[in-house]
């Protein structure tokens, strides 16, 4: 016997987009009703953003200790013996603070007052549909809807992961043995994150890109440092070249697999211990019944049509996150579950983010947000720029940030000096990007942060100087 229920709030998908708006359209008062097909968190949770943190933080200790341990030392300290790599261990370590953050979802979804569901919805009209929980079917109908089923990795169909030779970034952060050597299909952030982290930890990293540079979202000279530390690591990286293939070859443990590309007309191979597809994601639109629901598509045919509200053409329907466009970010996510559960509530309230920041967690990590330069001439801006060096920041000097040759660099408006944008390169400067993000929400001027203190010493003093810089007169710069 199917079991029939009723909520005023059903949301599909329990993501950084769905548990949101669940949790604030259960704060708000409405009965809601979260349906999540595995655990509570999402991708970025479960096998994206937090376990891919975990890693690289766990490969940039062991490159620390491994300068400690060889000539003589680093910055006086010197470790006996040779450093060792239990990938086992680092994944379960992994898989603890995976484990205790979804558990800690869990916990905020029943604290708010959502319910949770665990099972698979499929759609039978707009707002109701059947949920499979495994034992038992639910029927669920609601007066209104939140569609946040996320994003799945891109399989290539003459190469599919196998996830023993042929590893989608969920089986990147499942490795039970480290792999001596590894080749990247995709140069973009998943592939060059995870690459910078293997890179570190010992395994012979090489990088295959269809375009003419990795990190195409980046412009030159913010991925210019990052290019540095891939060679000076000897990460092998081509460029135009298209993975055409893969074979196992050999036999028992000897086992390996053979990469084909093209390159330049020609055509290559290389053998390694895996090869790690990240060629990008698809929206999760099939297999759930969204063809029953009657909301309409983009003219990409990939996501689900919005609006400034996330409502799609079917009254009452919303759409968030990955399946809604572009950028396909958890904390954009985020950001649109909260502001739909408290649209439903009443609240007027609409996306109009001036910003929204873009970080990659590569060696040095880079942080993007606003205008580059060359995106506000395009727009017809008349600029001022101004870019202020890591190295002449104490900070920064102080926990060997600087080694990577990073900048802040930021762009106004020539004309009032309102900041348009600011890219961020060097080690730790993900954290910077909130002040970044805050000023150009607040359309700061120049001034405005000129005239702000920054504490002494901090990494944040360069995002100061850049202003200096920009207005022409940095003080630790000539």
């Amino acid at each position: 016997m199917v079991e029939s229920r009723k909520c005023q709030v059903l949301v599909i998908g329990a993501g950084p987009g769905g548990y949101v708006a669940a949790i604030r359209a259960a704060q708000l008062g409405l009965d809601t009703i979260v349906v999540e097909g595995d655990k509570a968190g999402g991708t970025c949770l479960i096998r994206g953003c937090i376990p891919s943190k975990a890693i690289i933080h766990a490969a940039e200790r062991f490159e620390s200790l491994r300068e400690h341990s060889e000539e003589g030392g680093h910055m006086g300290l010197t470790i006996e013996g040779k450093p060792e790599v239990d990938m086992s261990a680092l994944v379960s370590w992994k898989d603890s603070i995976v484990e205790r953050l979804n558990k800690g979802v869990e916990g905020l979804l029943k604290a708010a007052g959502a319910e949770l569901v665990n099972g698979w919805a499929k759609f039978d009209g707009p707002k109701s549909c059947v949920v499979d929980t495994g034992g038992a079917e639910i029927s669920i109908e609601a007066e209104n809807v939140i569609l946040a089923t996320g994003s799945s990795h891109i399989d290539l169909p003459f190469m599919p992961c196998d996830e023993e030779f042929i590893l989608s970034s969920t089986g990147a952060l499942d490795l039970q043995r480290l792999p001596k050597s590894a080749a990247i299909v995709g140069g973009g952030y998943i592939g060059l994150e995870l690459g910078c982290a293997l890179a570190k930890l010992g395994t012979e990293v090489t990088v295959v890109e269809g375009m003419d540079s990795i990190l195409a979202i980046m412009d030159k000279e913010i991925r210019r440092p990052l290019e540095l530390w891939l060679k000076k690591h000897k990460v092998e990286v081509h460029t135009d070249s298209l993975a055409r293939g893969a074979e196992i070859k050999g036999k028992g443990a000897s086992r390996k697999v053979e990469l084909c590309f093209e390159k330049n007309g020609e055509e290559k191979k290389i053998k390694v211990d895996k090869i790690l597809v990240t060629v990008g994601r698809s929206p999760n639109t099939k297999g759930w019944g969204l063809e029953n629901t009657g909301v309409r598509m983009d003219a990409s045919g990939r996501f689900i049509r919005t609006d400034r509200q996330c409502r799609t053409s079917v009254p009452g329907v919303y759409a968030i996150g990955d399946v809604a466009g572009e950028p396909m970010l958890a904390h954009k996510a985020s950001a649109e579950g909260e502001m739909v559960a408290e649209i439903i509530a009443g609240h007027k309230r609409e996306f109009d983010k001036i910003a929204i920041p873009a970080i990659v967690f590569t060696e040095p990590e880079i942080v993007s947000v606003g205008l580059t330069p060359e995106e506000a001439e395009e727009r017809g801006e008349e600029i001022v720029v101004g870019k202020f060096p890591l190295a002449a920041n104490g900070r920064a000097l102080s926990i060997e940030a600087e080694k990577t040759g990073g900048f802040i660099r930021v762009t106004a408006r020539e004309s009032d000096h309102v900041i348009l944008g600011v890219q961020a390169v060097g080690s730790h400067v993900a954290e910077l990007h909130a002040e970044f993000v805050l000023a150009l929400e607040m359309g700061a001027l120049l001034e405005d942060v000129a005239g702000t203190v920054h504490a002494h010493p901090t990494m944040a003093e360069a995002f100061h100087e850049g202003v200096l810089k920009t207005l022409g007169h940095a003080i630790h710069i000539s």
